[in-house]
């Protein structure tokens, strides 16, 4: 009985972290904020039901297997997010009108960025 409470607790918290992802993506303006929304509310919310299959099943392999998906899913979410975002800020993917702070251009101003190491043949 209390196993079946736990897994739709974390069913329900990982359902309601799922919607609020895909709300944030259909309500957010610009691709930066919605690629936020996707990767860490999202992820956050495939964590907790990935958790309460582990739960529910409660056996070793599935537990083991329960644990690799999360930390998959730790693992690649921001990498992947990072990668998609740089690659949209380098090919000119405009900002909201009310984006109030570029800290890239910052950086590229000071010359220090890794891609301008990179051109330079320190990386």
């Amino acid at each position: 009985m209390m196993i079946e409470v736990i897994t739709g607790l974390c069913l329900w918290i990982g359902s309601l972290l799922v919607l609020i992802a895909a709300v944030g993506i259909i309500r957010f303006p610009d691709l930066f904020t919605r690629m936020h929304a996707a990767t860490k509310v999202g992820t956050v919310g495939i964590i907790f039901m990935v958790l309460a299959v582990a739960i529910y099943f409660g056996e070793i392999g599935v537990t083991v297997r329960a644990f690799l998906v999360i930390v998959f899913f730790f693992m690649t979410a921001p990498i992947a997010a990072q990668i998609i975002g740089r690659s949209a800020y380098m090919i000119g993917v405009p900002f909201w009108e009310k984006t109030v702070c570029d800290e890239w251009a910052v950086e590229k101003k000071r010359g220090d960025t890794s891609a301008s190491l990179h051109e330079q043949g320190k990386l």
